[in-house]
């Protein structure tokens, strides 16, 4: 699957990189998937380069169901399964997840005297502008709230301190070769 280049079999919702717009593919549409990570794939298409969720493109019949990611998590803690469900995000342009890019500066984890958890996640981007932001956070906000326990989900975007390779897990540095 990667670095084939395959076609949809169905209209397929994608995301233009890094514009962050929503588009559809046109059912037959040709493919070139270049990053099958985490919950997304990124492919060149002949609207540019996109980012398509895994459920989608297994939908649109892009990649096989078996292609789908599935962990068991069942005896991790709350927040551990939070930091494991961010770290399935994908950075559409650079093959790291947002947390080996320290994007994620801190997850906080509230029991509710109700039931269920409030999950605060305070991240940033590698640049303010970055039209993949609202795609980011959307997409942290989805996985976090399909946790069981999780009552409540706020994704903040913070920008102090402001992004900076340094923030890179030494895992990240060395897949990007600036070790």
């Amino acid at each position: 699957m990667l670095n084939e280049e395959v076609m949809t079999k169905a209209e397929t919702a994608a995301i233009q990189i890094p514009a962050g717009n929503a588009l559809i593919l046109p059912e037959g549409s040709r493919i070139y998937i270049t990053q099958m990570l985490g919950n997304s794939i990124t492919a060149a298409t002949d609207m540019g380069l996109v980012r398509i969720a895994r459920e989608e493109a297994v939908r649109a019949g892009i990649i096989p169901e078996s292609e789908m990611v599935q962990e068991s998590d069942e005896n991790l803690t709350l927040e551990e399964r939070v930091w494991k469900v961010l770290g399935q995000i994908y950075d559409p342009e650079i093959p790291v997840d947002i947390v080996n890019l320290g994007l994620v500066y801190g997850v906080e984890v509230i029991p509710q005297q109700e039931g269920g958890s409030q999950v605060n996640v305070q991240m940033t981007l590698t640049a303010p502008g970055c039209g993949m932001g609202p795609h980011l956070m959307a997409e942290a906000e989805m996985n976090i709230a399909a946790l069981d326990g999780v009552k409540n989900v706020d994704v903040e975007f913070v920008w102090d301190p402001p992004w900076n390779q340094n923030m890179m897990t030494e895992e990240a540095r060395m897949q990007l070769g600036m070790e």
